[in-house]
């Protein structure tokens, strides 16, 4: 964190800039008040971008919409109802809130929005001191009634209320402290995470959607690690999220079986280690798969004989698990899926350690990986935890082969987009049929024709098209 004195430059400079100085020029000349408030005065004093330009006003919102009007090049109120007036000012998207204070009714999965007068008023009601400071402009006065700046510089997230009246308005505010914690590496004042283990039940009244919003946000931070072990020991994850938990098997000396749930977050780390090192962008689909990836295990794991454990078809289990969590957290049905088949496959390499694959096997590796064979990559590089340094470098080795050997195939063959020599409706006019289930299974029998020996050529594919057909018996329907 830097000097008072830097933050404060950096402040000034933010409020100089052309959007904010005409808001602030336009809201005066109104008659209103106007402040930057929360991150982008947070930020200024970490040293952080601040990537929105959030501002506060007493100005209810059809009156920011009239002063904004003449100044902006669009505006949108999807927000309207909460006070919020989204706008391009300058060529920068800017929101611009009245003064407010959310609160739930004890039963109700919604808050109940409460326009206020004052600017010291709302920022009490925020969900942590170090997001109730504002600065003023023009005037450019800092605001600071619950000592944001202090809580900033022993790195420490506090409620301006008590954590009990906070929490109780605003139950999502414990995610928050979750995702705050992995954002800016905050930790957590003591009572505030009492309160977090006292209050977690009161999360059953937030909709499904909000508690998915700042779950995806966590996962997506730089470092999650630490608010998801927030989640995980204040007891909230038994609530949102609770397969992650479940992970937690119990130490076994006899059996000396790993711990899942360290592995899994470990996994989620050289994920995004992998992620920046292959130049991708943060991505949910992998992340959420690399958290997941271990979650049948518990269910699955086995006492063998002679001490070994075994977590069979854990692959398997794990996907239908992830799909039920996924759907109970209304994520949409593409992340579903996408995020179970890597689940699903996420085991599929380990074979490869045993043994030289054939071509075929690497084809049918591509082929079921699609379009998410990167992320499979990245995946199962990150399952490799072990701290046996040559068992993980014959790993790696062994990976890295199976990616070259992937990639000279796909340079022989199109790999990325393996299909049958012949479409169906060549398949139609070699065997004299009609589109029906006889089309399907001459499809899939030349698609694993292809898988085994790689491109055949159109004759070759058509002779023994004919030749399969001529074993097979009449399908329902079909004359003999």
């Amino acid at each position: 964190m830097d000097s008072a004195a830097a933050a404060l430059d950096r402040l000034a400079t933010i409020a100089s800039s052309a959007p904010v100085a005409r808001l602030a020029a336009a809201f005066e000349q109104a008659g209103h008040e106007l402040a930057l408030v929360g991150g982008p005065v947070r930020d200024a004093f970490l040293s952080r971008t601040a990537l929105d330009l959030d501002l506060t006003t007493d100005a209810r919102p059809d009156r920011i919409l009239e002063i904004v009007t003449p100044i902006s090049s669009a505006r949108w109120d999807v927000g309207r109802a909460f006070g919020t007036i989204g706008a391009l000012v300058a060529g920068e998207k800017v929101e611009i809130t009245t003064y407010r204070s959310d609160a739930y009714e004890p039963e109700s999965r919604k808050p109940e929005v409460r326009f206020g007068d004052t600017l010291e008023e709302d920022l009490v009601r925020r969900d942590f001191t170090v997001n109730a400071m504002a600065l003023r402009v023009p005037g450019r006065v800092l605001v600071d009634p619950t000592g944001g700046i202090d809580d900033l510089l022993a790195r420490r997230l506090r409620t301006p209320q008590t954590p009990e009246t906070s929490f109780s308005d605003d139950p999502l505010r414990m995610l928050r402290a979750a995702r705050f914690a992995a954002q800016l590496g905050f930790s957590v004042e003591e009572d505030t995470r009492a309160a977090m283990e006292r209050l977690a039940e009161r999360l059953e009244i937030v909709s499904a959607e909000r508690v998915r919003e700042e779950l995806s946000r966590l996962v997506l931070s730089g470092t999650p690690r630490p608010g998801l072990e927030l989640l995980v020991g204040t007891g909230i994850a038994d609530r949102i999220l609770p397969e992650l938990p479940a992970l937690r098997l119990t130490v076994d000396l006899e059996h000396r079986h790993k711990d899942v749930y360290e592995h899994s977050l470990t996994v989620l780390e050289q994920s995004i280690e992998l992620e920046r090192e292959r130049g991708h962008e943060p991505d949910l689909v992998l992340r959420l798969a690399a958290l997941l990836h271990d979650v049948g295990k518990p269910a699955t794991r086995r006492f063998e004989r002679g001490g070994a454990v075994t977590f069979h078809h854990h692959d398997v289990v794990g996907a239908k698990l992830v799909r039920k969590r996924l759907r109970a957290l209304r994520y949409d049905n593409d992340t579903i899926a996408r995020v179970a088949e890597l689940v699903e496959l996420h085991q599929r390499f380990f074979g490869y350690t045993e043994g030289v694959w054939t071509d075929s096997a690497v084809r049918r590796y591509v082929r079921d990986a699609g379009d998410q064979l990167e992320r499979l990559h990245i995946l199962t590089r990150a399952d490799v935890t072990t701290r046996n340094r040559r068992k993980a470098e014959r790993l790696a080795s062994a990976y890295d082969d199976l990616e070259r050997r992937i990639g000279e195939l796909a340079e022989q063959e199109q790999l990325e987009a393996v299909r049958p020599d012949l479409d169906g409706e060549r398949i139609m006019a070699i065997l004299g049929i009609r589109p029906g289930p006889d089309v399907g299974r001459a499809y899939r029998f030349l698609l694993e024709l292809r898988l085994d020996e790689g491109p055949l050529g159109e004759d070759e594919a058509t002779r023994r098209l004919l030749d399969w057909w001529g074993t097979q018996l009449p399908a329902p329907g079909r004359d003999g």
